[in-house]
């Protein structure tokens, strides 16, 4: 008080850490950044605005904390991925799902446009 200058101090929401399980059974620690690059890239030159692109990536983060879990499988962030890529746009949902899925031809890619 006698110095007469104001002191602020800023709380934050501490995120709980968790881990993905890959396919291959290693183990790392959830990266937001590398699920943004990914829906990023698969979104790239669509018309979607990256505002609804980021919202989506703020409700898959938001959905797979409030799983509680301390590990979760990367199949199971692929899949809640997907869902929300194909009720935004197609084509981005196409491109994410040709590389999470690893398609090995066109009758891949022709099978899950029949999907859609």
């Amino acid at each position: 008080m006698k110095c007469k200058k104001r002191f602020t101090t800023y709380e934050k929401v501490e995120k709980q850490e968790f881990w993905i399980i890959k396919k291959d059974d290693r183990r790392e620690k959830f990266q937001r950044e590398k699920l943004e690059k990914g829906i990023h890239l698969a979104f790239e030159k669509r018309p979607v605005a990256k505002e609804k692109i980021d919202k989506m990536i703020n409700e898959i983060e938001e959905q797979l904390r409030k799983t509680g879990k301390r590990e979760l499988k990367s199949s199971v962030i692929g899949e809640i991925v997907m869902k929300k890529m194909k009720k935004i746009d197609n084509v981005a949902y196409i491109r994410f799902a040709s590389v999470y899925r690893d398609f090995k031809d066109i009758n891949d890619f022709k099978k899950e446009m029949r999907e859609l």
